[in-house]
């Protein structure tokens, strides 16, 4: 069902995008990958085109730079312009400050790339599956885009957006058959806490010890998943979390054995 389409994976170079990128790239899609850490992105598309035998791009980018992104698209071969799943995966969060105690550059990071690089990168893509009639929107949002916890504030806060953003697209593209969807995952062991922390790993790994969580595969099967419905299905959104999470302020202390 995806053999020869071409998808495009923001945040590709890691976790969840990469994760992604191995099951798309298994299916037989074409893939753009794009990340703003050349080494790797280049890397693993090097990796997965000898693997799968299949076209890869990888494209250095950081969805925060409307610019960038513009001309990325629109400087993309004739090979790659016509862009048949997007997978908006690129995000973030920083710290879990108070309102009243947080940094305001750690606020313009979340907001910047969790909404403003998801609308950037979908607003370059998506008038391309409208005029050809087809594609798929798949938004990475969270299960902090439906509650909220101690110190999440604005990152709950994007994810929210994230939430409405994507209701409003499914909405706007009422009439054409281009399909929308969200996967919001509960606690996935991944980079996300070491990047929250920035870096600091004492910080980071002892949120992973609570409980089994989940891995970025599992979310990468469940995106996969929503891309390989036949045409006439939307799965407008996905919530996926740990056996042992039932919200994201409830959990049960199995522990990781």
């Amino acid at each position: 069902m995806l053999k020869n389409k071409i998808t495009l994976i923001t945040g590709a170079s890691a976790g969840i995008g990469e994760a992604c990128a191995h099951c798309f790239a298994r299916e037989g899609s074409h893939l753009i990958l794009a990340a703003r850490r050349p080494e790797r992105i280049m890397d693993l598309a090097t990796s997965l085109a000898e693997k799968y035998g299949i076209r890869t791009h990888g494209l250095v980018l950081d969805v925060r730079d409307r610019q960038a992104v513009n001309s990325a698209i629109e400087n993309l071969s004739s090979q790659w312009s016509q862009i048949d799943i997007l997978i908006n995966n690129a995000g973030l969060s920083r710290g879990l400050d108070k309102v009243q105690e947080a940094y305001y550059l750690d606020w313009d990071e979340m907001i910047d790339t969790n909404i403003k690089g998801l609308l950037w990168v979908s607003r370059a893509v998506m008038p391309g599956m409208v005029e050809r009639d087809g594609g798929h929107v798949i938004n990475l949002g969270s299960v902090a885009g439906r509650q909220v916890y101690s110190g999440g504030n604005v990152y709950c806060a994007t994810k929210h957006a994230v939430r409405a953003i994507t209701q409003g697209m499914r909405i706007d593209l009422l009439g054409t058959r281009v399909r929308c969807s969200s996967v919001d995952p509960g606690l996935v062991e991944s980079e996300f806490s070491e990047v929250r922390f920035r870096g600091d790993k004492a910080k980071a790994e002892p949120v992973y010890q609570n409980f089994p969580p989940l891995q970025p595969v599992d979310i990468a099967e469940t995106v996969l998943f929503c891309a390989t419905r036949p045409p006439h299905v939307n799965i407008h959104d996905v919530l996926v979390m740990p056996q042992d999470q039932a919200a994201v302020y409830a959990s049960y202390p199995r522990g990781v054995e």
